[in-house]
């Protein structure tokens, strides 16, 4: 079980990520049009600075979890707040397309190591092999980041126009984000996080198959990075697209817009059961069903149409969630603790690139052949499944 102080790193650190997430990842949807305004570009400019910010963020990540592994997250997470305020204050300062792009390029360096793969590594760093239940504790807090990130920004762009919400994200990481990080716990020497163990660590802690022969480790290594990258790609497609999709189904856009509403509480809903009842299985069972959940909701989608809509919906949601945590969770039971967020960072390059390109290509294919392009994220996550099937011997190992 974990201690009130594991409480209350999961409650600061999944606090600081719900900030870091709602300033840089969900900041387009509300300022792209009146920023392409201003700066007299267009919305598709403002998005193709957010998608290099992406690319930057993947080849930094190894980087920024390597890092991690050798001082721990709290001076990393604390930089990224500076760096965070840092680019919000130049996004509000930019006169132009040049200045744009170049405060999402400083943008992309914070993400590189303030989002989620440095929150789980520096987790990792701090709980060794019992860092599961932390990771899936950030998720739940973090996974309300649009929830709270899109109204807030909304409303700070009514009351000091973009400029002013650019200014007034950048303030909350200098005046809330910083002290957060500032106040993690110091990570304890390497020779102490590499064998840690929670003490009450059940079967959900893994035996990590260090003892595997190196090209399994590489053949695991890679498997994983497609797995990542495949769900990445649908994620964001779907974030960028679901109520399109579901009202090329032929849902209503009324009943889209609510329809795809769902997404939010479905991840959550399935990280508590994740938090619960999964936590006794490995993680990768755990992922194998969220992997599967998405091509179930196609199939039902273009089978049944706008009936499935719904259930398309909640599937696509929950599967998303547990497969979120997975990102965090696999890596260390496969793996160790040993060296995590460099390799972690490494298996997320595909998956950064990918998410970079998906809304652009899901977006063509599905004005070229409407809802049938549900296949398409249907066979990727076929896919994933499979690679996770092929990677249950060294599960095992």
């Amino acid at each position: 079980m974990a201690t009130p102080s594991q409480h209350w790193t999961v409650a600061r650190l999944g606090t600081a990520q719900t900030l870091a997430w709602a300033s840089s990842y969900y900041l387009p949807a509300m300022l792209a049009v009146p920023m392409a305004r201003d700066l007299g570009v267009t919305a598709p400019t403002v998005f193709a600075a957010f998608s290099l910010a992406l690319i930057v963020s993947a080849l930094l990540g190894p980087l920024a979890g390597h890092a991690i592994d050798r001082h721990g997250g709290r001076p990393v997470l604390v930089s990224t707040n500076l760096l965070f305020a840092a680019s919000l204050a130049a996004m509000g300062l930019a006169q132009g397309p040049v200045g744009l792009f170049a405060a999402w390029v400083l943008m992309g360096v914070a993400m590189g190591s303030g989002l989620y793969e440095a929150a789980f590594a520096t987790l990792v760093r701090l709980y060794g092999n019992g860092a599961r239940g932390a990771i899936t504790g950030i998720t739940l807090i973090a996974g309300f980041a649009s929830t709270v990130g899109w109204p807030l920004s909304a409303w700070m762009e009514v009351q000091w126009g973009w400029r002013g919400a650019c200014f007034g994200w950048a303030a909350l990481h200098l005046l809330l984000g910083v002290p957060l990080n500032a106040w993690l716990p110091k990570a304890p020497g390497p020779a102490n996080t590499l064998h840690s163990q929670s003490p009450t660590a059940t079967a959900d802690q893994a035996t990590p198959a260090s003892s595997a022969p190196p090209a399994a480790v590489l053949r695991a290594t890679v498997l994983l990075s497609f797995v990542f990258a495949v769900t990445w790609f649908t994620s964001t497609a779907m974030a960028a697209h679901l109520p399109r999709l579901l009202q090329a189904s032929g849902t209503s856009l009324q009943a889209a817009v609510a329809m795809a509403a769902l997404v939010g509480p479905a991840q959550v809903l399935a990280r508590l059961l994740e938090f619960g009842l999964l936590r006794r299985l490995h993680p990768l069972l755990s992922a194998q069903l969220a992997a599967a959940a998405h091509p179930v909701g196609a199939a039902l989608l273009v089978l049944l149409g706008s009936p499935a809509a719904a259930m398309f919906t909640v599937l696509h949601g929950a599967g998303n969630g547990i497969l979120t945590i997975a990102k965090g969770t696999l890596p260390l039971a496969l793996f160790g603790p040993a060296g995590y967020g460099a390799r972690q960072g490494l298996m997320m390059v595909p998956a950064r690139v990918a998410q970079a390109f998906a809304p652009v290509l899901f977006g063509m294919l599905l004005d070229g052949v409407g809802a049938a392009v549900v296949w398409l994220t249907a066979g990727l996550g076929v896919a994933a499944l499979a690679a996770l099937w092929v990677l249950r011997p060294l599960a095992r190992a």
